[in-house]
């Protein structure tokens, strides 16, 4: 069949890279794609968000399977999308309707969700611009750090902890009053803060069905010891050597169960992937968030240990007969780290060469903010190349990744160099 990934990160190539090891898939593009996909599918340039670009591109190249990479076109109903129009609803979204997308387009419907299900989480409460004292008297109940989140999509940004109460203050005034991430933080939701490590549960679910996917740990900070600004991702470890048989039994008995339950109780339609973002507090999970997709760059850690055939998967989830699939996983760990362009998260410039790509032989280079320029892979983004390496022990493996690192360059290249430090 001919299959369509949209997105252009990370993520999106190594779903490429791993459809393009199916037999059953015969032609895949990738929409808008980058340097990575370029190589192994047909690039596509059109935004993630064109529904009607989209379905033109699918309609004039028979395209059966649509898989979804990031979070904006399911928040904004493609998966609807096609199922209303008639010439469409016969292709596979991977990807969950407009409806349970709301899981991760709205961190106020999030909380609600968790706590009508009686699912671990920490309390909370939302306010508005209206009701902006309230969250002033709400934040002197609480002890600190404070969490503030912005209710809307703020690309991975909308999160911000302070110890100072009256930063914390000034800084719902500024989310609030002075709309510092837009509509996103028309609403922001107030949280009492978690003390833990923290790690990624994936599943799989056809709406009926679910299967756990391995766990997985990323660092979102930019400075080494997890200081500094947050961004999309500088690194992933999976397996998490912390999480036992028995904590992982608490995550499907106490979170994963009652959030695929809860989708059917609540009508949430949801074929896709479902991201659990989680907090080991003491012994015990408690959910810090939904995605409602894979996360970056946790996907070129996961997807790597997986023996299935993907595009068998895919097929699984879209006929609801994931229950008669096991999945195989690689018992080798696998870690990635990410290359970033100097001064990321914060202004960066591009379109610099990026060159030893050919040298590497122990590792994946899973492109992420590259692209194609005269015949030269150059920087396009501020995330630009995942590298990922297999091993016994996810030492070996981060070990594999630096010496690989070690022979890329690209003018200001950055990069943590302490990824798995905390394990």
């Amino acid at each position: 069949m001919n299959i369509l990934v949209l997105g252009s990160g990370g993520r999106e190539h190594t779903f490429a890279w791993k459809i393009a090891q199916s037999p059953l898939c015969k032609n895949l593009y990738v929409a808008p794609g980058n340097s990575g996909t370029a190589a192994i599918a047909t690039n596509v340039d059109i935004s993630v968000t064109d529904f009607e670009a989209i379905k033109t591109l699918v309609l004039d190249n028979n395209i059966s399977m649509v898989v979804v990479g990031p979070e904006d076109p399911l928040v904004k109903g493609i998966h609807d999308f096609f199922l209303k129009d008639e010439s469409l609803k016969a292709v596979t979204v991977i990807g969950p309707q407009q409806k349970a997308a709301e899981l991760e387009g709205s961190k106020e419907f999030a909380k609600e969700f968790l706590f009508r299900h009686h699912i671990p989480t920490a309390a909370y409460q939302s306010f508005t611009k209206a009701t902006v004292e309230e969250g002033y008297a709400f934040l002197e109940t609480l002890k600190p750090p404070y969490v503030l989140k912005a209710d809307g999509l703020a690309a991975g940004k909308g999160v911000v902890i302070l110890e100072d109460l009256q930063e914390a203050k000034t800084e719902l005034k500024s989310m609030l009053v002075d709309a510092k991430f837009g509509a996103a933080s028309t609403k922001v939701v107030i949280e009492e803060f978690l003390e833990g490590i923290e790690l990624s549960c994936f599943v799989l679910t056809d709406g009926k069905h679910y299967k756990i996917l391995p766990t997985a740990k990323d660092y979102k900070r930019i400075g080494e010891g997890d200081t500094g600004l947050n961004t999309g991702g500088m690194g992933a470890v999976s397996p998490v050597p912390f999480a036992t048989e028995a904590f992982l039994d608490k995550i499907e008995q106490r979170i994963v169960k009652p959030t695929i339950e809860g989708f059917k109780k609540d009508d949430l339609p949801y074929v896709g992937f479902v991201f659990i973002g989680l907090i080991k507090v003491g012994d015990d999970p408690k959910v810090i968030e939904y995605n409602v997709r894979m996360g970056d760059p946790e996907t070129e850690v996961v997807l790597p240990r997986i023996k299935n055939d993907f595009v068998e998967l895919l097929q699984a989830m879209s006929n609801q007969t994931l229950d008669k699939i096991d999945i195989e996983i690689d018992e080798r760990a696998a870690t990635t780290i990410m290359l970033v362009s100097g001064g990321y998260p914060e202004a960066y410039e591009k379109g610099k060469e990026i060159t030893g790509l050919n040298a590497i032989e122990d590792s994946i280079v899973f492109h992420a903010g590259a692209s194609v320029q005269n015949d030269k892979i150059i920087t396009s983004g501020g995330r630009v190349m995942a590298i990922t390496s297999y091993g016994d022990t996810y030492q070996e493996a981060i070990k594999k990744s630096y010496q690989s690192i070690n022979k890329i360059h690209f003018d200001k290249m950055n990069y943590r160099k302490d990824i798995g430090f905390d394990l």
